[in-house]
This record gives structure tokens, sequence and C-alpha cells, in this order.
């Protein structure tokens, strides 16, 4: 007698058909090789958050903050002082933060999974920029969305008319990629001004500023006034960047406290450990110290790009801590190149490949291995 196979426990089939999400290449152990795939912040902590850190992991036999108070009003005060002078927050701040408008979680892609969560019903629509940031897909589908892809423009900028044209009666959510992951360009306040005009009041409008303290181009948005003048946006941040917090995992949102109090209720609790919450703190009071380590990215960033065009190159305005070759077919084959030569980078096959700005010295490695690249 043959015997039955046992019914199978059905999976999702959002799930069951997402996308996985590439990690930027890791160095092998024992090897010699910059990493410049996965954007990350070339400094190590500063020394006052590293001690923030060994001071906390005396207690971490405890369960977290769960609201993480502490760290919800330092970052709340940080952004309602913020000026226009200051280039680690580019913004003026009309609109007043206070602790009930920022909500944290586990990196800036569990607090975008958390927003979205609060606002879809299963099938609603979400309207992205495509290629923009690999996590997207996931988190959509996750929440139970559908993702509408909108192509980029040739110069790798975010179509926003064509974002504002393909919103339906459907559309839940936009996500608006500023600077845009991997291609770099970051959106201008009069395109956002005008794509918000276009779009219903009803439709979340998600700002993801997870390069913002990089962007030097002086017509950028302005995410704290722009949310002050429209209720339907929501900024999203992080400390994995600039902050240099990227193996902690803190993110933020900032939105109008109805929406703080939903995207709250739908966030994992303890989402944010104590040593993130306290090495975020102490991060936010070193800020003197962080712009330092900021412009030097920048400075680095711009030299880079500067070198590149010089030999020929015709790239996309770079406003994040990386840099965007649009290879198309000749993407894996150059990142493997890459690789061999001593320089990790992260390919988008049959697209680009994106590189972080790292030491100077890979910033001198890149530019001999990319001269085969042309």
């Amino acid at each position: 007698m043959t015997a039955r196979r046992a019914p199978r426990v059905p999976v999702r089939p959002s799930v069951s058909g997402l996308p996985a999400y590439v990690p930027g290449a890791r160095t092998p152990v024992g090897a010699a090789a910059y990493k410049l795939s996965s954007n990350e912040n070339p400094y190590p902590p500063l020394p006052s958050v590293v001690a923030a850190i060994a001071d906390a992991a005396d207690d971490v036999n405890r369960y977290p903050d769960m609201y993480a108070s502490e760290l919800v009003a330092a970052i709340a005060d940080h952004l309602a002082s913020s000026s226009a002078q200051d280039p680690l927050a580019a913004e003026v701040a009309p609109f007043r933060v206070t602790p009930e408008n920022v909500v944290v979680g586990n990196g800036s892609v569990a607090v975008l999974q958390h927003v979205l969560e609060a606002v879809l019903e299963p099938g609603d629509q979400v309207v992205v920029p495509w290629r923009s940031f690999e996590a997207y897909p996931i988190v959509v589908a996750v929440a139970g969305g559908e993702m509408v892809p909108v192509p980029l423009t040739d110069d790798a900028r975010l179509d926003l008319p064509a974002m504002a044209a393909a919103v339906t009666d459907r559309t839940r959510a936009v996500l608006v990629c500023t600077p845009n992951n991997p291609t770099g360009p970051a959106v201008r306040q009069d395109e956002m001004d005008a794509f918000l005009d276009a779009v219903p009041s009803d439709v979340l409008v998600v700002v993801d500023e997870a390069y913002v303290e990089f962007v030097r181009d002086p017509r950028v948005v302005d995410g704290l006034a722009t949310l002050d003048r429209h209720r339907n946006v929501v900024l999203v941040r992080t400390f994995s960047k600039a902050y240099g917090l990227a193996g902690l995992r803190v993110g933020y949102a900032v939105a109008r406290k109805r929406l703080a109090r939903a995207i709250r209720a739908t966030s994992t609790p303890f989402g944010v450990n104590h040593l993130a919450q306290h090495a975020a703190i102490a991060s936010l009071a070193a800020r003197d110290e962080l712009l330092v380590r900021v412009e030097n990215v920048v400075a680095e960033r711009d030299r880079m790009v500067g070198l590149l065009r010089d030999r020929g190159w015709d790239l996309p305005d770079a406003q994040g801590n990386f840099v965007w070759f649009p290879l198309g077919e000749r993407t894996v084959a150059a990142a493997a190149e890459a690789a061999a030569a001593g320089v990790l980078v992260r390919p988008f096959a049959g697209e680009g490949i994106r590189v972080s700005v790292g030491e100077p010295e890979a910033t001198d490695l890149l530019l001999e291995v990319s001269a085969s690249w042309r």
C-alpha cells in the first residue's frame, strides 16, 4: 500500500514569491580587500559612543526600554533644534517635533515595514521608483501590498510626474527615496511640491531619507518643512549611515501624532536593543565630531566623482555616500574584476554597480579598476 504524503502547511503566495534581499559582499576571512559594497561609514564608532556601549553592556540581562523613551526624546530635541545652517540637518524646522511624533525601530527597514503595516489593507497598491532600495519589494509584499514600480529617468532620477500619474484609487502609499539608493540623485523641493500637489491627501507619502546627512544640493527637499505643509508625509531616517551604527540597527520615523501612534502600534516590542539605544543617544550628543566625519566622507565622494568625470565617466549626481556606475550587461563581470583586484562593490545584475565611499586608498584602487569598465 502506497503511503499518502501528509499535507504541508501552506505559505502565503506573496511570501513564497518574495525576492531575496542581497546584502553587500563581505570580505572573506583572511583576505585583504576594501569593502565598498554596503554603504557603510568607513569610520569606526566615536570613542564616546564605544564607551556608552560598554557602560550599557552591564544591563543586557534586562529588557530594554520598550519605547526607547530617552532616545525618542533625544531625536525629537535634535530635530526641533535643527537649522538651515546645520549641514547635518539641512532643513529649517517650522514643524516642531515632539517625542509623540517619533517612532524608533530595528533599522529603517523595520521602521518602513511598520509604517506600511499601519496603513495597508491586503491588495492595496504602493507606488515605488525603480531601480531603488532593494528592500522595497519585500516590505511592500510582507505588509500585504502590491508594488507598482515606476522607472527612473534617463539620468537616474526619480520620475515624480510619472509616479504621480501611477496613483490610482487603489494606491495607499508612495515611497520616495532621496537620495535614491543605489543611483544617487536627491529629490528637489520644487519637484516634491509639485508631486504632493498632484497626489491625493489620503495617500501616504513616505520620504526615505537614509542618506540625508550627505546631501549638499541646496535645492534638496526640506523634510520637516514638507511634513509641516502636508499631513500625509512621513519621514524615515537611520543611524546606520552617517552615524556609523549599522551593526546596532536603529532607525526612526517622524510623522503626525495620529500616524505615529499607528506606526508605534505595529512596531515590534523592544525593537531597539539596549546597547543600540545608548549608542544612538551618545551619537546625538557627539554631533560636532560626527560632522567632521560626515564632511570627510562628502569630500572623498566629491573627489571620487571628480576624478571619474575627468576620465570621461558620465555619472548620475551623487548625493549619498555612494556612486553609481550604469554598466548594464557588463555589471557582473565588472564587479568580479573589482573583487579580484581587492575592491568589493555592489552589483545589480543587468543594471549597474554601486560603490560606497570608503578610504582614500580604496578610491585610488577603484579608479585603477574602473578604467577598464569604460
